[in-house]
């Protein structure tokens, strides 16, 4: 069973679905993840005009990643769940807890 997936976007996930619970399931079974993370995709068209715009960000607290899908390739949308799925599993395994601070919004 893959993440929780809330579609805040406009984006049509119904091929991109499959493809996030494979790779979920993949990172999950090679990093020994217990638990998953809930994912959020978000559109943000003033943040994709942006060069340095944010792509994706966990918080830990929450156990949430949120990804900014507006403009985006479904390629790189994966790639930031993977990148995003490694903060999850450095969570987990408690690297975050002696952190004081992790991000102007609370996030990694």
């Amino acid at each position: 069973m893959g993440c929780d997936v809330t579609n805040k976007s406009n984006m049509d996930i119904k091929e991109l679905s499959p493809l996030i619970d494979d790779l979920v399931s993949s990172i999950q079974n090679t990093m020994k993840i217990k638990s998953l993370p809930a994912l959020t995709l978000i559109d943000d068209p003033q943040n994709s005009e942006e060069l340095l715009g944010k792509t994706a960000y966990y918080d830990p607290g929450n156990r949430v990643i949120t990804i900014y899908v507006t403009n985006r390739h479904p390629k790189d949308i994966m790639r930031s769940l993977a990148h995003e799925m490694i903060h999850h599993s450095q969570n987990e395994k408690g690297e975050f807890d002696n952190i004081s601070s992790v991000g102007e919004q609370g996030y990694a």
